[in-house]
């Protein structure tokens, strides 16, 4: 596997929408520092429900952006769907919180939630049917944590580590998300390295939301 492409958003305001927002990404060729809060340089402007140590990078994987503009009908370039990192031959339904992605020479990072489809997401499509769409196609974007940061640049080699304990999909987080949990489950997510928001909310015996 390899960086395909590392994508940076500046505040704007979208189509039809009050605020500013830092989804709309692109793709950059020079090396990019990666740390806790995230990618150096990208715009978060929506800080309770953006960015922050437990999603600081927004993943995708290739196949899954090549799934996407066969279903949409249309070419999606790096950034489309508001990524920070496009990962060569990977697909997202493959991927598991506590999965960790090694980028070039250190950069580690640790998947621990699935992207929600919101009103910003359609705005960018152009697409008010993209939020459902998104839903039913389980095929969600990948928050991770930053392990170790470091630089990262389009061309690096990623190694992709499966996480040793419990299994709980990314796209299983997408379905779950705002569900109360039955026992089984229950034990099984709190066992896994998942989002600590929606980890809080579990022992709280809340729905499951980050």
């Amino acid at each position: 596997m390899k960086l395909l492409a590392i994508c940076i958003g500046s505040p704007e305001k979208l189509a039809g929408k009050s605020y500013k927002t830092g989804i709309n990404k692109i793709g950059v060729s020079m090396p990019v520092m990666i740390d806790r809060e995230g990618v150096l340089g990208d715009a978060v402007c929506n800080g309770k429900y953006h960015g922050g140590p437990e999603q600081a990078v927004l993943l995708e994987g290739s196949l899954t952006i090549d799934w996407w503009s066969e279903r949409l009908g249309r070419s999606l370039a790096p950034g489309a769907f508001g990524e920070n990192l496009v990962i060569e031959g990977l697909d997202n339904r493959d991927v598991s919180a506590g999965d960790r992605f090694i980028i070039g020479d250190g950069l580690e990072l640790q998947a621990t939630s699935a992207r929600t489809p919101c009103g910003t997401l359609a705005a960018r499509m152009g697409d008010p049917s993209i939020v459902k769409t998104y839903r039913q196609a389980m095929r969600p974007g990948i928050y991770c944590r930053v392990l170790t940061s470091g630089t990262a640049c389009a061309g690096d080699a990623v190694q992709h580590i499966r996480h040793d304990g419990s299994g709980v999909q990314i796209p299983e987080m997408l379905e779950k998300f705002g569900k109360r949990l039955n026992e089984a489950d229950t034990a099984r997510f709190l066992q896994a390295p998942i989002h600590v928001d929606m980890r809080a909310a579990i022992l709280a015996g809340k729905p499951a939301k980050f």
